[in-house]
């Protein structure tokens, strides 16, 4: 059961990177540097480190001001491109070790997979939909949306990470039903 939750922890905390790369990385470093929740084997325990958790902090704030703006935010998501999926498959792997012996190469994987999958939903389809429909407007609060997302699914895939499978379950079921009523709109209006 414990390689379970281990597994889980992993999925939820490489879903949140997706989302926002610095947030499951600070969680994580804080938690292990302050409680015994987490030990991070190494190299996976610099992410515990005081002066990790003051850079993972200050890039943060960078990321955060960043997505709040229109034109900037779009820039930002193609940087972070290459940062979420790398920042899921640090914390997929450091948190899939903690508890299990799974294959470094594999956690890797599964966390670039995990988190390159939810950033491109979002840079691809959510943000560009949300500008579109708004004029700019909806970004600010879905920003802010996908911050406490990512918070909260993070603390979770730590603290009760059965609901981490629950959580994905209702995403992908709310992105494929979001995607087939846009596909369906589209048939509409091109009949």
């Amino acid at each position: 059961m414990e390689a379970l939750f281990g597994i889980l922890t992993a999925f939820g905390l490489s879903a949140s990177a997706g989302l926002n790369a610095y947030i499951p990385l600070l969680i994580v470093g804080v938690i292990a540097h302050y409680t015994d929740w987490i030990k991070l084997n190494p190299p996976f325990d610099l992410l515990a480190n005081p002066w990790v958790l003051i850079v993972v902090g200050i890039l943060l704030i960078i990321e955060m001001l960043a997505d709040k703006f229109p034109a900037v935010n779009h820039v930002n998501d193609a940087i972070q491109t290459v940062i979420r999926p790398a920042a899921g498959a640090i914390v997929f792997a450091a948190s899939a070790n903690v508890i299990t012996d799974l294959n470094p190469v594999i956690a890797i994987i599964c966390g670039l997979l995990v988190a390159g999958s939810v950033h491109t939903v979002k840079a691809a389809a959510i943000r560009p939909a949300v500008t579109a429909t708004t004029g700019g407007a909806g970004n600010v609060p879905v920003s802010i949306a996908e911050d406490v997302v990512a918070t909260v699914l993070s603390i979770l895939a730590i603290i009760l990470p059965i609901l981490v499978a629950v959580f994905v379950i209702l995403f992908v079921i709310l992105i494929v039903w979001w995607l087939r009523r846009r596909a369906i709109r589209k048939h509409q209006a091109n009949s």
